[in-house]
C-alpha cells in the first residue's frame, strides 16, 4: 500500500520531470524559431540595455524612407 509520503515523492518526481521537459522544449523552440514572420531576429535586442549610450551604434538602422 502506498502511504501519503511515498505518493508525494512520486508526484514530486513526476512534476519535476514534466517541468524539465517543458523547459527544454521551450529552449528548443526559442533557438529554432529565432526569427518571426517579418524576418526580424530579436536576439539582437538582448544587449540593448548594456549598449544604451548616445554614441553607441543602433541595433537596427532606420533609413529615411522607413521613417515616413
Amino acid at each position: 500500500m502506498v502511504d501519503i509520503a511515498q505518493f508525494q515523492a512520486y508526484g514530486y518526481f513526476v512534476l519535476v520531470t514534466i517541468l524539465v521537459i517543458g523547459l527544454y522544449a521551450y529552449i528548443y523552440h526559442l533557438y529554432t524559431a529565432r526569427k518571426d514572420a517579418d524576418g526580424i531576429d530579436y536576439e539582437e535586442f538582448s544587449n540593448i540595455a548594456l549598449h544604451d549610450d548616445i554614441g553607441d551604434a543602433p541595433v537596427s538602422a532606420i533609413s529615411d524612407d522607413e521613417e515616413k
